[in-house]
């Protein structure tokens, strides 16, 4: 059809952006750009009644948050009835296509004999020589697709797969309100916008011979296909809800980085040897069919926890800070102060990437640093604000008071010097302190901890605990 790589990803706008769907997105899109090609964005919503502006709103969202980008579109079916309109009255003028007057309850009947006679239940052609119309019924128009013969799919990831004739039916191209059908848009639409390769899920590949025929009834050349396997949970069944989200907002809403699942989804039926984490540029270098796998994909969430953990301790603070803000206002914290100091912010954000899995995650382990005073633990606080410790609070307060600065060099030469005054071991005075900045028993390291709290909430919080140290 063309020289240029020209590949498309087209959504039905019935639900949110699933993960196969995201995936089947980014195949499209390092293919693109390892090809440098042109990647399309096409909306499929001629199914008016279950098409919702949400739901565009959704896969736009979803799609933009994962660094997905078109060079042409969003294009809209609904925008292009005309055309769908020409190349079916073309198909009905060149005698590929007649009108069928059988009504939804005799085609349900029909099926229903068929499937109890034991035979495939598909169009019994009823109305394929028919010359008259029947009054009183609006039709549908129906391709007239061959009896005999096969159809073979080239398929680019599957190889040949046939396809016998007698076993396709003459699929309604237009319904009787006068609305295209998925299969013609599909071919209308690719043929228009010079659609090189079609690379979609195998859930698709029934689709693809009838498909096919379309393109030969109305004289044009075929794209290339390739079809990819489906993501199933870790029972082995398709990916559903009840494996847990699905919608690849939801994994934005958990915190999940978007270059840790671009990485994660790719990975689920394409490889390069045994590396596991790729960056953008490596996957567009590297990117081929011919390393997609044949085989289903099981989605590991442990797996993707992992990879978001190795993102999270890898990126850019700068980064981190701009990802982070969302949550941390969800947590209560005031977005001025965020807005107004945002250096504060990605000094902050090396003390956590170490034990961060998620951005929420993140963002309850930096709360602390934002509120006023913390809640204290009972239990926490209960074990190691012991009374005894009175005096030595005291003199770290006294010594922190006394520096110019809260760096953390200048703090651990403060706590050594305690400790070896007081014979005690580190653990015996940074979780007590622990405890008395940040709420709880699991922090960053406590030097990082006093640099980034600052020296007028650590003198307050260290305070308070004294207070309670004392009763």
């Amino acid at each position: 059809m063309t020289s240029e790589v020209r590949v498309r990803f087209a959504p039905s706008p019935t639900g949110h952006l699933h993960l196969g769907g995201a995936r089947t997105a980014l195949f499209n899109w390092f293919f693109a750009r390892h090809h440098k090609g042109t990647f399309i964005l096409r909306i499929e919503d001629t199914d008016f009644s279950r098409s919702t502006e949400e739901s565009i709103e959704g896969i736009i969202g979803g799609l933009s948050w994962l660094g997905v980008d078109w060079d042409e579109g969003p294009y809209r079916q609904r925008e292009r009835l005309p055309l769908y309109q020409e190349h079916a009255e073309r198909l009905l003028k060149e005698g590929k296509a007649y009108y069928c007057y059988c009504t939804p309850e005799e085609l349900d009947e029909k099926r229903k004999q068929a499937m109890a006679s034991g035979a495939k239940p598909k169009y019994d052609g009823t109305c394929r020589e028919r010359t008259s119309p029947v009054p009183g019924r609006k039709p549908a128009l129906r391709f007239r697709a061959p009896q005999e013969g096969t159809t073979v799919v080239h398929d680019l990831v599957r190889g040949e797969v046939l396809f016998e004739n007698k076993e396709l039916d003459d699929l309604i191209i237009q319904r009787s309100d006068g609305t295209p059908t998925y299969n013609f848009t599909v071919v209308v639409d690719d043929v228009t916008m010079k659609i090189s390769h079609v690379i979609r899920g195998d859930d698709h590949l029934a689709n693809t011979p009838r498909q096919i025929l379309l393109y030969q009834g109305l004289g044009y050349p075929l794209p290339a296909f390739g079809h990819i396997s489906l993501i199933l949970g870790t029972d082995k069944a398709r990916l559903s809800k009840r494996h847990g989200a699905t919608s690849v907002l939801s994994y934005q809403e958990m915190g999940y980085l978007p270059d840790a699942m671009v990485n994660y989804l790719v990975r689920l039926g394409w490889s390069l040897g045994d590396q596991e984490i790729f960056s953008r540029e490596e996957i567009i270098e590297n990117f081929s069919l011919e390393k997609v796998t044949l085989s289903a994909a099981v989605f590991n969430p442990e797996k993707l926890s992992w990879l978001n953990s190795h993102y999270i301790k890898t990126a850019p603070p700068e980064k981190l800070a701009d990802l982070l803000t969302p949550f941390l206002i969800k947590e209560g914290v005031d977005p001025s102060v965020l807005q107004n100091d945002r250096e504060d912010l990605v000094r902050k954000i090396p003390s956590l990437q170490e034990r961060a899995k998620t951005l929420v995650e993140m963002a309850q382990k930096a709360k602390f640093y934002y509120v006023e005073d913390v809640d204290l633990d009972p239990a926490a606080a209960k074990k190691f604000l012991k009374p005894a410790l009175s005096p030595v609070f005291t003199e770290l307060r006294k010594r922190l008071e006394a520096l110019p600065e809260l760096s953390v060099p200048r703090v651990q030469e403060v706590f050594e010097a305690i400790l070896a005054e007081q014979g005690m071991k580190l653990g015996d005075l940074a979780q007590p302190v622990r405890v008395a900045l940040t709420g709880g028993t699991v922090s960053p390291g406590i030097y990082e901890v006093i640099e980034n709290l600052g020296k007028e909430k650590t003198l307050r919080r260290l305070s308070r605990a004294h207070t309670i140290l004392s009763a």
